[in-house]
């Protein structure tokens, strides 16, 4: 009997520019009364959310506005948001942002229908919760995380020093409106770093143990278009074409990834994040090259697609000049979008890495990869990124 697979998706999402526009006449046909926003500090400061809130404005449409999210979001925060939201008597949360305060929504939909997880820290994992969350519609400001599609979130847990991954079908949004127009004023370094994340998605998607046919269409055609539109998005940030082509991109990749799973490089990015509070994005992309050469030997064959797919010409290449050229374009990509290329230059403290590739080890995304590893492994990993 063949394995039983599983895919998990909104149940209706838009796309374009503008977009957001619909946002009014969904909230109003599925009855809902009152919204809760999250969103954070700097998209209200900046004006992004209020391209959003302006939306419910006009359609006399009442809401609260909780911004008090941080890059790296809390257990502390969640419970505020909870209890904020709980106050609110709102009957839907409009989720404006990255994958920060997505992933927060998520947390606080989830706890508001399921109360016994109302400490935060046992959502880790794969939670046992019975209610689907508080509806959330997800409105995402940058090309990175895809957490709009996804049903996973992640969640620090300060006091313990440990990003707490959890996975939840009841989590994901119902709606999802992916609005390149309110990505255009994303800041040159925030594009570079949210990018990559969404290729390190693509590429940990289509590699993972997890992996089938479904999940690599997606990942391939993921990772094809953020080579294509990364570098003029980085460049011309005003490129709607480009800006686009992205917001597509890490929405498909979320498609797959979500359902698939991840592995090594978000297992040692995780930690990096818990302990330096270092963008995720950065994380991931400084790890990328380096992982994917350690992992080059266990899926040889789908290094060669990767590097077709990153534009390599691959002609007359053996298997493994194929998956040699895959890391290099990786590599040369992350370089010319700006990407850290060492750990040091982060002010990560070397006397911290073993302490890291434990947390690694340990963490819920590392058992997929598609190359077993132990603790040594990890902290080599490590030294060669410090």
């Amino acid at each position: 009997m063949s394995e039983i697979k599983r895919i998990i998706l909104n149940e209706m999402s838009y796309f374009g520019a503008g977009s957001r526009s619909v946002l009014a006449d969904e909230i109003t046909k599925r009855g809902f009364k009152k919204v809760f926003v999250v969103t954070d500090n700097d998209l209200v400061k900046f004006g992004v959310a209020g391209q959003v809130t302006a939306v419910l404005d006009r359609a006399n449409i009442p809401f609260v506005v909780f911004s008090d999210v941080k890059q790296n979001p809390t257990v502390k925060q969640v419970k505020l948001g909870g209890e904020e939201f709980a106050f609110s008597g709102a009957d839907v949360i409009v989720a404006i942002g990255g994958g920060s305060p997505i992933d927060t929504a998520k947390a606080i939909g989830i706890i508001a229908t399921n109360p016994e997880f109302a400490d935060v820290v046992s959502l880790e994992g794969v939670a046992n919760t019975k209610n689907k969350s508080i509806p959330i519609i997800a409105l995402p400001t940058t090309a990175g995380t895809a957490a709009e599609v996804t049903i996973n979130y992640v969640i620090t847990d300060e006091e313990n020093v440990k990003k707490m991954v959890c996975v939840d079908p009841n989590a994901i949004p119902i709606l999802s409106i992916v609005d390149a127009e309110l990505m255009v004023s994303m800041p040159r370094g925030l594009t570079a770093a949210t990018g990559m994340d969404a290729l390190t998605h693509a590429i940990e998607g289509y590699i993972t143990k997890g992996a089938w046919e479904m999940s690599d269409m997606f990942e391939l055609k993921a990772i094809e278009m953020i080579a294509k539109h990364l570098p003029v998005a980085v460049e011309n940030p005003s490129n709607v074409e480009a800006r686009e082509g992205m917001a597509m991109a890490q929405y498909i990749a979320g498609m797959g990834f979500s359902n698939v799973g991840l592995g090594l490089v978000h297992g040692m990015a995780h930690p990096l994040g818990a302990y330096y509070d270092i963008p995720h994005g950065v994380a991931n992309a400084l790890l990328l090259p380096i992982i994917m050469k350690y992992n080059a030997t266990s899926c040889i064959d789908k290094y060669g697609e990767i590097a077709k797919a990153m534009g390599a010409n691959t002609v007359g290449l053996s298997k493994i000049e194929a998956a040699h050229a895959a890391v290099d374009a990786v590599k040369a990509l992350a370089i010319k979008v700006g990407i850290p290329e060492r750990l040091r230059i982060l002010n990560v403290k070397e006397v911290d890495l073993e302490k890291l590739a434990n947390s690694a080890f340990n963490d819920i995304c590392t058992p997929g990869n598609p190359r077993s590893v132990n603790i040594t492994d990890i902290l080599d990993l490590y030294k060669k990124a410090f």
